[in-house]
């Protein structure tokens, strides 16, 4: 690998970084990043994970410090991750990116429209949708079904987990991204442990990404925490519509 491409992954990682620890969803930046290196995708998905590892720990002590984390939910769903994010990782390599992109477009466009057309959604925290239902419903979809896909493709994980955080429990939007990064440290531990026994990660490589990634988290975090909840649905709107066209691009273009 020459010493442009190394840069280049290593600004991507910062860049990456910033976007996950605002709304998630910095791997559209940097797994394409990676891949056009010419490494194979699961060792892309396996160094990238190590690198987002470091980040997301970076982010989520941020906001510990300076917003309330819903550990009701936070914590039962990250042990879960661990779990069900290994096992996409398992299957990774079994299974086609290709079968899963027209779904997770599908839902990417109906997270679109939904936080366009309510404006409220995210601003203030809703207390009053919080029932035991709903809790045991947010910690089954952020632990088993969106770490499973984080595990298997990833990108946009961070941004799945708020959309889940702020629909179901209504959280706000600040709330909702600090416990999304308790969850997504489980996602790429359990998927890291899977890559790593595999012998998938460049360990070299995805160290000097993580201290990038560390550096854009820590930016991304004091900017969320600072400007709030308005300019996290902003840069989730954006992030959204730029993975609907990242992969529409890659399903028919």
């Amino acid at each position: 690998m020459s010493l442009e491409q190394v840069l280049v992954l290593l600004a991507a990682a910062a860049g990456a970084g910033w976007i996950d620890a605002v709304v998630g969803g910095g791997g559209l930046l940097q797994l394409p990043a990676t891949l056009m290196t010419g490494m194979p995708t699961v060792e892309a998905m396996a160094t990238n994970k190590l690198s987002s590892v470091f980040g997301t720990t970076s982010a989520a002590i941020a906001y510990a410090r300076s917003t309330k984390v819903d550990r009701q939910v936070a914590l039962p769903a990250a042990g879960m991750a661990v779990v069900s994010a290994g096992l996409g990782a398992w299957a990774a390599a079994a299974i086609s990116t290709e079968v899963l992109r027209p779904a997770v477009m599908v839902v990417l466009l109906a997270v679109a429209a939904f936080v366009t057309l309510r404006p409220a959604m995210g601003a203030v925290p809703q207390p009053r949708l919080r029932t035991n239902a709903r809790l045991f419903a947010a910690v089954a979809t952020a632990g088993v079904v969106i770490a499973f896909y984080d595990g298997i493709m990833g990108p946009g994980t961070g941004t799945f987990l708020i959309i889940a955080f702020t629909t179901i429990l209504g959280l706000d939007f600040i709330s909702a991204s600090a416990s999304a990064k308790i969850i997504n440290i489980g996602t790429n531990v359990g998927a890291l442990l899977v890559f790593g026994a595999q012998g998938h990660v460049q360990w070299a490589l995805g160290l000097g990404m993580a201290v990038c990634n560390v550096a854009g988290a820590q930016l991304g975090a004091r900017m969320a925490l600072k400007r709030g909840s308005a300019f996290v649905r902003v840069v989730l709107l954006c992030v959204v519509v730029a993975m609907v066209i990242r992969l529409g691009w890659q399903q028919f273009g």
